[in-house]
């Protein structure tokens, strides 16, 4: 995808939320753009599902609007931030200041569950690095290579232990910071409040000659307190713990604005965030933190109840709903039970069950893939493949819900049966256990298999689901016999086109009566915008770039300080800060021409831009003007860069094998 289409998309998803005007907020998680609007009536939900970049619209109550983008979110979230129309609206401190009350009927319920889910959102990447590093321990355990439970492993192993401890120990701390910026206060206080909890400080509090400490005979588990200014302090494990960070910054948050409303705005900076931290950490420390460790450890204990009374309702309960709350974005909550139970018993019992919802949803997408192959539907095929990597890989399951099964009504009801036949089967295999288990909060992926016991009957579980739903998609199809007549109709309507194009071309080519040649002067090389060294794209200090994202090319540390076109066509796009151009020439062939790595930090200074988006220029005409001096002093790689960014499309591209480069020399070889 060039950065010219993804541009277009970025400005098409804002006219299709209603404008930026319309927008209040914006932020994004792993797959998804997350809007609050002013008015959500505005919304377009066909406009938006129809462009190219979006999986998926889904209202969300309220004045809350998401746009399903996929793994790209992050992009398209960028690219949106930069549109002219957002430079308004681009600081959230100043957006979350114009937000209202919600609109719906449970507004506070939309709240509650945008907090929460807010709160975890932004750490999602950790916590998924995490469980992978947890995964790849448990598969050396499970095949007796070391013993990840042993006291006595070898100090390597420790540190491993370190990498994955990391994240779900600070858990508390990432996720009051988070809290904190939600609540729209300064975020380091609430954490700086969770941390207090966690120093060493407090921790040997439990090793103190004056604790008391007794054993509780429900949980089995060892109670101490001491006292502390003549008052008695519960000495819980703070670690993992994820309800007392959000119950904290919650309370932190009205001290916060109430200290914000008394002191003088002129020593705010000094005052709010001292006597919110002198209020709030030892009311944590006596009374929230025990209460949130107790409320957690009482909704754990009583899912546990289930799981151990009920198990084949609970074992069918979670895929079933799981279905309907992922669209939602109501299952944040049960991942946070999730967290209370590894901390809380050393295990959970939730994910078992919640691997069978997913692996139907991806087996209905390996169906949906199946069926695309065999249809040649190359859009379905591309889309399918990528969500079912997605799932099967990382555990993601938005792309295939919002990219497929909710644009297919067909789809929902058999991936249902595949969540009620995996559910089903680890109600009956693990009858009289407690079910199937996690030793650490994971994606239920293909790669965190080892995580779950017994894993045998886990397979089996998600196996069955995975069938299950794969073959009620193939042999039933996912589209209804109106949906397969017209998708067949455009795939014939397209062929007719290719080759009528093709004809065209080849006769075109021929040339007429009168021996002119009427077709397109096909592009078939890109001269150097710039004298200097060529390296490869590979070994460019750029990972975007150096991972051929933005197309395949070359970077060259130039020695001259014009920088010209490397083809001839119109400028798509001329950055305001002069750094960047893309060029389109008449055959169709996108070439990105970029200045200096992170050189946008620049704000334009030291480039003078020499063409305007819509210019039409030449092989050799002159782009831009930049001093480069300027450049290496601000500290940036002066490297520019020149890529074809549709080069997929493309048979073949190629950089030329020589070391440096004369500007207007031939740097890359293009095969249509």
């Amino acid at each position: 995808m060039s950065p010219t289409t993804t541009t277009s998309s970025a400005a098409a998803i804002v006219a299709g939320v209603g404008g930026a005007d319309n927008i209040s907020s914006l932020t994004h998680c792993a797959t998804r753009l997350r809007f609050e609007l002013n008015d959500a009536s505005l919304a377009n939900k066909e406009t938006l599902e129809a462009i190219p970049k979006v999986l998926g619209a889904v209202p969300q109550g309220g004045r809350n609007y998401q746009v399903v983008i996929g793994g790209d979110v992050a992009t398209v979230y960028e690219e949106i931030n930069h549109l002219p129309e957002m430079h308004s609206l681009s600081n959230d401190e100043v957006k979350a200041a114009q937000r209202a009350k919600a609109k719906g009927k449970l507004p506070w319920m939309d709240a509650f569950f945008e907090y929460l889910s807010d709160s975890f959102r932004p750490i999602l990447g950790v916590l998924l690095g995490a469980s992978l590093i947890i995964a790849f321990a448990s598969v050396l355990d499970s095949f007796g290579i070391i013993d990840f439970r042993s006291p006595d492993k070898p100090a390597s192993w420790f540190f491993v232990d370190a990498m994955w401890r990391s994240v779900f120990y600070f858990l508390p701390l990432m996720v009051a910071y988070n809290a904190g910026k939600k609540l729209r206060i300064d975020p380091w206080v609430p954490g700086a409040i969770m941390a207090a909890l966690l120093t060493p400080e407090f921790l040997n509090l439990n090793s103190n000659p004056a604790v008391d400490c007794v054993v509780n005979q429900t949980l089995g588990t060892e109670q101490c307190s001491i006292p502390i200014f003549g008052m008695t302090m519960q000495l819980p494990s703070y670690g993992g713990n994820v309800f007392v960070p959000l119950i904290m910054a919650f309370v932190a948050a009205l001290f916060y604005r109430g200290f914000q409303k008394i002191i003088p705005a002129s020593v705010h900076m000094v005052f709010v965030p001292f006597l919110t931290m002198v209020v709030v950490i030892p009311l944590t420390a006596f009374l929230i933190g025990p209460f949130g460790v107790w409320a957690g450890n009482g909704i754990g204990a009583g899912l546990a109840w289930m799981n151990d009374n009920a198990p084949f309702v609970f074992a069918l309960a979670i895929p079933m709903l799981y279905p309907f709350l992922v669209p939602l974005g109501l299952h944040w909550p049960l991942n946070a039970l999730m967290l209370v139970n590894i901390q809380t018993l050393g295990y959970d019992f939730i994910q078992g069950p919640m691997g069978a919802w997913n692996f139907a949803c991806f087996g209905a997408t390996a169906g949906v893939l199946a069926l695309s192959i065999r249809d040649k539907d190359t859009v379905m095929r591309q889309t399918s493949a990528s969500a079912l990597m997605a799932g099967l890989l990382g555990g993601v399951s938005e792309p295939s819900l919002y990219g497929i099964h909710l644009r297919f009504k067909r789809i929902y009801p058999r991936m249902l049966v595949g969540c009620f036949a995996g559910g089903l089967t680890i109600a009956l295999l693990t009858i009289g256990t407690n079910g199937i288990t996690a030793n650490a909060f994971v994606f239920t992926s293909l790669l965190t298999i080892g995580v779950f016991s017994p894993a045998l009957k886990y397979v089996i579980a998600i196996a069955v689901a995975f069938f299950v739903a794969f073959f009620l998609i193939v042999f039933t199809d996912y589209r209804t016999p109106e949906e397969r007549a017209e998708a067949k109709a455009l795939r014939e309507q397209e062929a007719a086109e290719d080759g009528a194009t093709s004809a065209g071309t080849d006769s075109a080519q021929a040339g007429g009566t009168d021996g002119a040649v009427t077709t397109k002067t096909r592009t078939s090389q890109l001269a150097a915008p710039v004298s200097g060294e060529v390296i490869a794209l590979e070994d460019v200090n750029d990972p975007v770039f150096a991972a051929g994202t933005l197309g395949q090319g070359v970077g060259i540390v130039p020695t001259g300080a014009e920088i010209f076109s490397p083809v001839s066509g119109t400028v798509i796009s001329a950055t305001k800060t002069g750094h960047a151009y893309g060029i389109k020439t008449e055959d169709g062939v996108e070439v990105l021409v970029h200045i200096g790595i992170n050189t946008v930090k620049m704000h334009g200074e030291g480039f003078e831009r020499a063409v305007a988006k819509g210019d039409h220029v030449e092989t050799g005409d002159l782009l831009a003007t930049v001093d480069f001096d300027k450049v290496r002093e601000a500290g940036y790689d002066p490297t520019v860069m020149v890529t074809v960014t549709n080069s997929k499309t493309l048979n073949k591209v190629t950089a030329a094998d020589f070391k440096r480069a004369t500007a207007g020399e031939t740097i890359v070889n293009i095969t249509a």
